[in-house]
């Protein structure tokens, strides 16, 4: 039985490829927001302990003024310009490959990537991504920044499931084929 670390992007996007509008916002996403739906994300994160994210999706959580979500597990923040201390996460400015291979050695439960485009782009294009878990908010953004920038990649994917929820939002899950 294979109990390899499964590498999953767990995402929300706008109806037209979105993951942050013009200005690098992501406040249109309050309009899937209901009392007591998270869309799966408490399941999801119980299954995960490690998370991976790019510099500006770490600053865009700092600038929410809330505690650190992801405090409570090992977290790596992708970046050639933070370094030094913090208590909450490492700054990782080496190669994400390596990373991902040095994290499917260890034993632990799957490995969480939360963005940018960026990080979801390099991981792509190395084919490093197990499963897709992407949520698209019925929203048309128009322009801003997409979660698949081009790639030489090309990749079939395999749907799991899909869920269609009351607010509009769709959670399509995919892995690799």
């Amino acid at each position: 039985m294979d109990n390899k670390r499964k590498v999953i992007l767990y995402i929300a996007q706008s109806l037209d490829g979105f993951i942050a509008d013009e200005n690098g916002g992501i406040d249109w996403l309050a309009a899937v927001e209901l009392p007591g739906e998270d869309y799966g994300y408490s399941d999801f994160i119980n299954n995960v302990d490690t998370v991976i994210m790019g510099r500006r999706t770490y600053e865009t959580v700092l600038s929410f003024g809330i505690e650190f979500p992801h405090k409570d597990i090992e977290c790596y923040v992708m970046s050639t310009t933070l370094e030094g201390f913090n208590p909450d996460v490492e700054f990782f400015n080496g190669d994400i490959g390596d990373l991902i291979r040095m994290l499917e050695l260890e034993d632990g439960k799957d490995i969480f990537i939360d963005g940018g485009s960026e990080v979801v782009r390099e991981l792509r294009e190395r084919d490093l991504i197990d499963e897709y878990i992407i949520s698209i908010v019925p929203i048309l953004l128009g322009k801003g920044t997409r979660l698949f920038k081009e790639s030489s990649n090309r990749r079939n994917l395999r749907l799991l499931e899909s869920k269609a929820f009351e607010s509009g939002l769709v959670q399509v899950r995919y892995v690799k084929v």
